[in-house]
């Protein structure tokens, strides 16, 4: 692609930052170029945080029918699984696991919910209220 045919498409990270990609100049060769977005890339992100929405709303969904704990909801919101999560809060995975069952999750101890709320970056009564405050 020519450097003046880099698309500078709309897209939901063109306020946040632009992309660089590689473009011929006028002599033929290669150079970079600074893109806001590309209308295909766009749609396709659209469609894949969509698909997170729709994980996040079941999640909610799970806990406030009592068939999981408040952990999957905000594991999923934090894009996290259950591999990453046992990393950041040095669980073994069958821990947590085992901790996205409501009935377990209710008996666990302050100290590990407070692991867990640092890894999710939430405060522990946010886990009663399934609240998210963005920073």
């Amino acid at each position: 692609m020519k450097k003046d045919e880099v698309p500078q498409d709309k897209s939901a990270l063109g306020k946040v930052t632009k992309e660089v990609v590689y473009a011929t100049d006028s002599k033929g060769n290669y150079t970079t170029e600074l893109s806001t977005g590309w209308d295909v890339k766009a749609t396709a992100l659209d469609v894949a945080w969509q698909d997170v929405e729709a994980r996040v709303a079941n999640a909610r969904r799970q806990v406030q029918d009592g068939k999981a704990s408040p952990i999957l909801f905000f594991m999923e919101y934090r894009l996290m699984d259950v591999p990453t999560l046992a990393a950041y809060t040095g669980f073994w995975q069958w821990q947590v696991k085992r901790h996205l069952k409501p009935d377990v999750f209710k008996k666990l101890s302050e100290s590990k919910l407070q692991k867990y709320a640092e890894a999710l970056n939430i405060k522990l009564a946010d886990f009663d209220t399934l609240t998210i405050y963005e920073s």
